[in-house]
């Protein structure tokens, strides 16, 4: 076998060249080239915008619905129930200032409600134990 050399043989050229000063001017290429291929940014807001505004009215009304129902419920007026209440507490006040303030319609409606018979009268009379209290009444 004959001896090899790699001096001595002709060398195969490479189909590879750089060009001349590419590496010198490498970087200012580049930034060139990712300054004009720059993409566009479309943000996550702006891309579902109708979405994210469609979301919003509804937690708004949803959170504003049970509060103006709440106020717009609540009544003026006071309930028989929380009256009786309130003015059998206040110590001040006694039944002859309560008869004191009525006048003849109320008497009226009053005797209109009540709907005693002589036997519920018995009823009372006889089940109460201090009858001589309620006579004197």
């Amino acid at each position: 076998m004959k001896a090899f050399k790699l001096d001595n043989e002709p060398k195969i050229e490479t189909g590879f060249k750089t060009p001349e000063d590419y590496f010198e001017n490498f970087s200012a290429s580049l930034q060139e080239k990712l300054l004009q291929n720059e993409p566009k940014t479309i943000s996550l807001f702006a891309r579902n915008r109708k979405t994210f505004m469609a979301v919003a009215a509804v937690l708004v009304i949803a959170l504003t619905v049970p509060i103006v129902y709440k106020y717009t419920t609540k009544s003026k007026e006071l309930d028989e129930a929380t009256l009786e209440t309130y003015l059998s507490y206040q110590s001040n006040l006694n039944q002859y200032d309560l008869i004191h303030e009525l006048d003849t319609n109320d008497i009226n409606n009053l005797d209109k409600n009540i709907a005693l018979g002589d036997d519920a009268i018995e009823d009372v009379l006889a089940s109460n134990p201090n009858i001589e209290h309620l006579i004197l009444e």
